[in-house]
């Protein structure tokens, strides 16, 4: 049986795995090593731990089996997107970027690739995208669902239109996860993601990847990766394997959960604002249907200000202030605090593994 054949949990579980041998582990260890004894052929295996190590490859194994390309971690989310900018664009590029998505994109761009003078073209996720705004664009940078507004735009319709002027289109993948979205299948030619968050799932990790169907960009991402020292360490590289094998089941817990609290929350007169591409209804909702395979646990909404997200953390008993999301614990982070643009109030929500009796009952005293 091939891998494409069986389902998430399964791929989830044995991805990156070696073939069962009488006395060895189900999951081998990390190998913690800087040289390596070196062979005949100092190609053919590995000879220093900046350049290769086995438990990248059997991580990189697994995703890259669930993203449908192959896999270069990296290790955070941020060394995936500057590794790839960094590989991709040369000075004077037009580069397309998400108006709405993850402000530390837009922060490494203006910032750390100034030297570069690219022309750097801000898009609201859902657009508009006009035709003009492709011309003699090097990279197109989506993110959707959007970071924290959580729009979607339509992946293949886009690559269509980035290949067309022989643009390459990248997909941030975080929020939707590997298996609730598959960009390379939808005509991506890149997908990019912060395996911090939910692949990892524990809040205890940083890692990031890239994954893309071109062996020569492949090699090109590997090079960057090994010449500027940007790599993952191998036990939080192990620990990342290990957790992704319950992502399955906690990305379905995850989604319930928003789901309960995205409907006890609808009518709740302290809220408004509320967004969730799960949500029938939602200006997402079909759009996302179409191209997501499944839905995450990360929602939106607004109080009235920051003292009432202030308020209702410290009475909540089940929901801590934290800014990251896709872990075990239900969280919310007040986004205007680290300069997204949006309403003092607004909040993403992470729903976390707990019972969603629980969490509603927790949620709606809060408020």
């Amino acid at each position: 049986m091939s891998t494409s054949d069986l389902g998430d949990g399964t791929r989830c579980v044995r991805g990156g795995h070696p073939e069962p041998a009488g006395g060895t582990p189900l999951l081998p260890g990390p190998v913690f090593a800087a040289p390596f004894h070196l062979g005949e052929d100092v190609q053919a295996a590995d000879f220093y731990g900046r350049a290769g190590n086995p438990t990248w490859r059997a991580l990189e194994s697994a995703i890259g089996d669930l993203d449908g390309g192959q896999c270069v971690l990296l290790p955070s989310g941020m060394a995936a997107i500057s590794t790839l900018l960094r590989a991709v664009l040369r000075p004077g590029d037009a580069l397309i970027l998400p108006s709405d998505g993850y402000y530390a994109t837009r922060q490494f761009v203006r910032d750390e690739l100034a030297e570069l003078e690219l022309d750097v073209r801000e898009i609201d996720t859902p657009g508009p995208w006009h035709d003009d705004v492709f011309a003699g664009v090097r990279l197109v940078l989506l993110e959707t669902p959007s970071n924290p507004g959580l729009d979607v735009c339509d992946i293949a319709e886009l690559a269509e239109r980035a290949h067309a002027v022989g643009a390459l289109l990248a997909v941030d993948n975080t929020t939707a996860t590997p298996l609730g979205q598959r960009p390379l299948e939808l005509g991506a030619d890149i997908v990019v993601a912060s395996d911090t968050k939910a692949l990892s799932g524990h809040s205890d990790i940083l890692m990031g990847h890239v994954s893309v169907r071109d062996e020569e960009l492949a090699q090109r991402l590997v090079r960057a990766r090994t010449l500027s020292g940007s790599i993952p360490g191998p036990f939080e590289t192990w620990l990342a394997h290990r957790s992704m094998g319950t992502l399955d089941l906690r990305l379905a817990r995850q989604a319930e959960n928003a789901a309960a609290l995205v409907e006890a929350l609808r009518e709740h007169p302290a809220v408004s604002g509320l967004r969730w591409p799960g949500l029938p209804g939602d200006p997402s909702h079909e759009l996302a249907r179409r191209q997501m395979r499944r839905w995450g646990g990360v929602f939106r909404f607004e109080l009235a200000d920051a003292r009432a997200v202030e308020e209702f953390v410290r009475r909540s008993e089940l929901v801590v202030a934290a800014t990251s999301f896709g872990g075990l614990h239900s969280t919310v982070d007040r986004r205007a605090q680290w300069g997204d643009p949006v309403p003092e109030g607004f909040v993403r929500f992470s729903a976390g593994c707990e019972d969603p009796a629980d969490l509603v009952a927790d949620v709606l005293q809060a408020l």
